[in-house]
């Protein structure tokens, strides 16, 4: 199990440029704000928090809780209040009639003469109330500014987010975005000890988020962590995703019932209508861009130099792909004492569902490697490629741009256990690039194989080539 602080060196390096941006100002306005989004369990408060132990400098956190505005209000003077700033003595007697008074309040009592970090997390609650935004923007320009304060506005409604630094609102331009993602492969791997078939495997089941990659004991099997998880209801693992749904989509019911049904591999519109058993597309299209907008699913297209808009759907975080496939049902069986049906359920799909979650992973790390590694042909875009039938699918496309104008490389993804890339998956690779609209006899093929192989002709890279 890994314990302490661990990864997030290029985020920590980010928060310090900005924080010296402020101790060495070039205006009469050293204040500097930065809006940090990234999904829940991701990671941003932590994040925060060791920033702020690390600066070792005046500091304020405020974590909103949804409630009314007006209880939000005095809870922040009541933080002011205990925060121990220069000025906090006089936030226990003050009284908010406003967000634009609550503001105020904690401008005042921020020093003049020496630099701190003020952290008002889960803002998007905040930003409900519509007089939030003016205030904020109101205090900011009058006040916070002026001062050598770097805020952090953070918040896990990605949407929400975007909305309240976007053009048209009241804080637009004052402050930097920055998105805070996942855990990568790579940072599995070195978390876990895992090798790097095995990490890739540990980041399908975690999906990259630092609770359930720190619950990783070092060189735990896949299934071992598994067994661990699923011992109890009340597992990180196994309640983690409950509170993705009731957070993200607390009275939106249809919109559950369609990500469940693209949790159960329902990729078309047509699929995905008959197993959430919506039958108006007009409602469908309306969930599916909540969905999409929320960045809970992604939306892919055939890449090739030939435009082409048969969509598929997919969810886009790993983790809630594999507790929606598996593990949406676990807590009430675990409490029936019936936890070995959730464990034969893994057991029967892990290697269909596995090769299937991988894919959108793998066509990420390739791409990163395309960049700027002679191993992959450059490539500004990788993607997959399929007919509108759905009967001939082509895992990895390469291209320079989308829609593309040259195709780059056509591949293969193999990711069995033990059974290498053979002269028949070449064969179907071959086959298959005939079919990918750009892709011609010389265009360069590539497999991406767990088990490795060696074939003439094809770039085979193993799971330590993805992750070097």
């Amino acid at each position: 199990m890994v314990t302490g602080f661990v990864g997030r060196t290029r985020e920590l390096a980010d928060l310090d440029y900005v924080l010296d941006q402020v101790r060495n100002p070039t205006s009469e306005r050293p204040g500097k704000a930065i809006a940090l989004r990234g999904r829940r369990r991701v990671g941003k408060s932590r994040l925060v928090t060791e920033f702020i132990e690390r600066a070792g400098v005046p500091s304020l956190y405020f974590l909103a809780d949804g409630s009314r505005p007006e209880i939000e209000q005095r809870r922040l003077l009541e933080t002011v209040a205990a925060s121990g700033l220069p000025g906090a003595d006089a936030a226990g007697y003050a009284v908010a009639g406003s967000w634009h008074d609550a503001l105020t309040v904690l401008a005042l009592a921020l020093p003049r003469d020496q630099v701190s970090i003020v952290v008002l997390d889960e803002v998007s609650y905040l930003t409900g109330d519509p007089g939030f935004e003016g205030a904020l923007q109101g205090v900011w320009d009058t006040r916070l500014s002026a001062l050598p304060v770097l805020l952090l506005l953070v918040g896990s409604n990605r949407s929400e987010m975007e909305r309240l630094t976007s053009h048209g609102r009241p804080f637009y331009g004052r402050s930097v975005d920055k998105e805070i993602h996942p855990l990568t492969p790579q940072d599995v791997a070195s978390m876990t000890g895992l090798d790097p078939a095995q990490a890739i495997d540990a980041y399908l089941v975690t999906g990259g988020l630092p609770p359930l990659v720190t619950a990783w004991k070092p060189g735990q099997s896949v299934a071992d962590y598994l067994a661990d998880g699923l011992s109890t209801s009340v597992s990180t693992l196994v309640v983690s995703g409950e509170r993705v749904l009731s957070s993200e989509f607390p009275a939106e019911t249809q919109a559950k019932d369609v990500l469940r049904a693209i949790g159960a591999d329902a990729r078309t519109f047509t699929t995905i209508g008959q197993a959430a058993q919506v039958d108006q597309r007009a409602s469908l299209s309306r969930s599916l861009d909540v969905l999409v907008e929320r960045r809970v699913v992604a939306v892919d297209e055939p890449l090739s130099t030939k435009p082409a808009h048969h969509k598929q759907y997919r969810i886009e975080d790993p983790y809630m792909r594999f507790w929606l496939a598996f593990l949406h049902d676990a807590a009430d069986l675990i409490d029936a004492g019936r936890g070995d049906i959730v464990t034969q359920r893994i057991e029967r799909g892990w290697s269909t569902w596995r090769g299937r979650a991988v894919e959108p992973v793998v066509r990420r790390l390739l791409w990163e490697r395309a960049l700027d590694d002679a191993l992959v042909p450059a490539s500004t875009v990788v993607g997959g490629w399929w007919n509108r039938k759905g009967d001939i699918e082509v895992d990895l496309v390469g291209a320079d741009r989308r829609p593309a104008r040259t195709v780059t490389f056509v591949g293969s993804i193999k990711w069995r256990e033990t059974a290498p890339f053979d002269l028949r998956d070449a064969a179907e690779l071959v086959n298959h690039r005939d079919n990918v609209p750009g892709a011609e006899r010389t265009t360069p093929l590539i497999a991406v194989s767990r088990a490795g192989g060696g074939i003439e002709g094809i770039t085979v890279l193993s799971p330590s080539e993805l992750l070097a």
